[in-house]
């Protein structure tokens, strides 16, 4: 075996630099978010989380993936809603404006599936304030896109909230909250729409806003495996009838291997081993959709040249 190629050899687990300016440093499950004052620098990681859990081993590619499809929907979106993204110096790293969060997870969801899917098998017919219909079967088509947001927070799992009862709490105002709304709907119209020109069904996704001299910023990733579903979209309409899994190209298949092995982050459950074979599949998958998605080869950066080396040369002008 060539020690050099394994996967922790080939992938950026965590980071700890020191910048020009910074003042303090975060370590999100994925990221590793440097505050330089006005903007933050964020390097996304190949680390992978799922239930709420940093699985112990990383994801080669994964961040540069991540990272290079949040960059290109952001992109996408400028006359939509402003976005935090400055620029992009290097494959896993993106420096933006520092916006003051808006601590509510807009989730916008055009079919039931994943954690929608769980709720409704379990009898649920209300998810977040939305009513549906009984009869439904596993992942399928909404009559209309559904808002069911989550209320982040530092630890643990979010939690889902009614858009009544956010406004009721007083969490935020009834105007930011409809404004949101309105965007994050927006947001996913386009979403679906890019998706279609690539052969694939945008499921559902979630984004995060902050407000910076009082406009509301689009903020952190937007339309990736991480924060997205995606089906295929030939293969839709004959899975569905027949009663089979959709393809998905999305971390959901990594939450039901999880499931598969016993884990869904529940106390007392131990996380399993994941093998290089699994390790390597879930990056060919993320690679898969980036291609998809983009309609871009995947430009692998040279692994004679350590991942951290890169990153020094690449962010000189901020050391």
């Amino acid at each position: 075996m060539n020690i050099d190629l394994l996967p922790e050899n080939l992938s950026l687990h965590y980071t700890d630099f020191q910048f020009r300016n910074q003042t303090r440093k975060y370590t999100g499950k994925v990221r590793d978010v440097y505050d330089l004052g006005e903007q933050l620098l964020v390097v996304t990681t190949d680390r992978i989380s799922a239930f709420d859990h940093i699985l112990p081993r990383p994801i080669p590619y994964k961040g540069q993936v991540l990272n290079q499809i949040a960059a290109y929907f952001l992109r996408q979106v400028n006359d939509i809603v402003p976005t935090w993204l400055i620029e992009t110096p290097d494959p896993n790293v993106t420096v933006g404006w520092k916006c003051t969060p808006v601590k509510i997870e807009m989730v916008v969801r055009g079919y039931l599936a994943g954690h929608a899917w769980r709720l409704y098998e379990k009898g649920e017919r209300s998810i977040c304030g939305v009513n549906l219909p009984g009869g439904m079967v596993q992942n399928q088509a909404f009559e209309n896109f559904i808002i069911t947001p989550t209320t982040k927070v530092s630890e643990g799992h979010d939690q889902d909230i009614s858009l009544a009862d956010l406004k009721a709490a007083g969490l935020i105002s009834g105007d930011l909250l409809d404004n949101m709304c309105d965007v994050a709907l927006k947001l996913f119209e386009r979403g679906t729409q890019m998706a279609a020109q690539r052969g694939l069904i945008l499921v559902d996704t979630k984004y995060e806003f902050g407000l910076k001299d009082n406009q509301l910023y689009l903020m952190d990733e937007i339309h990736t495996p991480d924060s997205s579903r995606y089906f295929e979209k030939d293969a839709y309409d004959e899975l569905l009838q027949k009663g089979k899994p959709q393809r998905q190209l999305s971390k959901e298949f990594v939450r039901e291997w999880l499931i598969a092995h016993g884990f869904q982050g529940m106390e007392g459950q131990l996380m399993p081993e994941m093998s290089d074979a699994f390790v390597w599949n879930t990056s060919d998958r993320y690679i898969e959709l980036y291609e998809r998605i983009t309609g871009s080869d995947f430009i692998k950066m040279d692994p004679s040249v350590k991942i951290e080396e890169r990153l020094h040369n690449n962010l000189k002008k901020y050391l």
